[in-house]
């Protein structure tokens, strides 16, 4: 057994479970989820093993009686019927600390029907970000360092250009990122993908044909951090809308592609309102394509979204611990007049907008669409960060600084 390696969602887990009837820890698969949630149960329920599963799928109301509490529910989609006998033993007895359920489909979470509404609190958990890793969690979140003014500085052993295309191919999934060589994780990456398409995705929603959804996955690997026309999408996988919709919205389900919704504000015209999409860990991207540190180096679109989707990755392990309650969008205008890669809108309604430079050294100039955007948004307008593979940290302009990726982490 190896020494647990403390999450994010810990602290989050332990604040909440004593206040709460039930959490729900919601992510893509092989992310910790059970790891994690297995140290706060008394009781755990596998609903992959059938052995288990059955009397859960017959009766589980009767099969959950008498469990000591706190009953962990692992993959709650193999027996979804558990969920309406948690929240009738909710409803009967709502006191804290009774249930964690966990699952690696998103499914119908947003239906009016799902019987998780106010009985089940999500907590999102997503791969381990660097931070994660590497064991430094007594650092505040990013952006609640940023939203405080805090300053940005490099993490003490800052890597170069390189040593970040390593990093991001090395993954947030735990097994390949702290425990396997560069040789083994490949492997891990790839046979994770073919699980992906072929079982996970027929557990899902079956019928689809593995072949097409591989393309259609590769294409979203391309792409990835883009905001794309549909039609290109599914004209470079070669099928059809309908079927590009519905590959798109499973492979949401399961949790391993997001949209990133386009920000709006009447003081900028003429935006796009397309979503961004993102591979939710850029080592998916490499497996799926096949890339090693020196494709990615050698091609300089590719390598860009990247690093873009790393720093995504990063953010979104933060979501749910940060106090200032973020929620990030992007900005683009049509023809390109305005583009931001992210944009972080923090509770209180400020913004912090952040661009990614596979640059050392960049200029005011790669500042230049923050500078727009924030003399057109005003007080509303908290920061700008250009994050960069450089070594140091300094001023881009008022309000604007450029970093390290690594100050993600430091």
């Amino acid at each position: 057994m190896t020494e647990y390696r403390r999450r994010l969602v810990d602290d989050l887990i332990e604040r909440l479970l004593p206040e709460l009837p039930a959490l729900f820890i919601v992510g893509p698969r092989a992310t910790g989820k059970t790891t994690t949630a297995a140290r706060y149960a008394k009781t755990i329920v596998r609903l992959d093993r059938e052995a288990e599963a059955v009397a859960f799928r017959a009766d589980p109301d009767s099969a959950m009686r008498g469990l000591p509490e706190p009953i962990l529910f692992d993959e709650w989609q193999l027996a979804p019927g558990v969920l309406g006998a948690i929240k009738r033993a909710i409803d009967a007895q709502p006191t804290p600390g009774r249930f964690l359920v966990t699952g690696s489909v998103r499914g119908d979470l947003e239906s009016e029907l799902w019987p998780g509404t106010g009985r089940l609190t999500r907590i999102p958990m997503f791969g381990m970000s660097i931070r994660e890793q590497l064991g430094t969690l007594g650092s505040v979140p990013l952006l609640d360092r940023v939203a405080s003014g805090e300053g940005l500085l490099p993490a003490a052993d800052t890597p170069d250009l390189r040593g970040y295309v390593d990093l991001l191919l090395r993954s947030g999934f735990p097994e390949p990122a702290l425990r396997l060589s560069s040789g083994a994780r490949e492997r891990w990456l790839e046979s994770y993908v073919d699980h992906l398409i072929t079982r996970d995705a027929e557990q899902v929603d079956g019928g689809r044909d593995p072949a097409r959804l591989r393309r259609f996955f590769e294409v979203l690997a391309l792409n990835t951090a883009g905001i794309v026309e549909d039609r290109t999408i599914y004209e470079a996988a070669g099928i059809n809308r309908g079927t590009a919709l519905a590959y798109e919205r499973l492979l949401r389900n399961l949790l391993v592609v997001e949209s990133t919704p386009a920000w709006t504000t009447n003081r900028l015209k003429r935006l796009v309102l397309s979503p961004k999409r993102y591979l939710i860990d850029p080592a998916l991207a490499g497996a799926v394509l096949r890339l090693d540190t020196n494709a990615v180096l050698r091609n300089g679109d590719l390598l860009g979204r990247l690093l873009d989707t790393f720093v995504a990755s990063q953010l979104r392990s933060e979501l749910a611990v940060a106090s200032s309650r973020p929620r990030i969008y992007h900005v683009r205008q049509q023809q390109g007049r305005l583009e931001v890669d992210l944009l972080a809108e923090l509770g209180g309604g400020g913004i912090v907008a952040i661009e990614v430079k596979a640059s050392a050294a960049p200029t005011p100039d790669d500042a230049r669409h923050l500078a727009t955007l924030r003399d057109r948004t005003g007080s509303s307008f908290v920061a700008g960060v250009v994050f960069h593979t450089g070594p140091r940290a300094y001023r881009l302009g008022e309000g604007i600084v450029a970093a390290p990726i690594s100050a993600l982490w430091s």
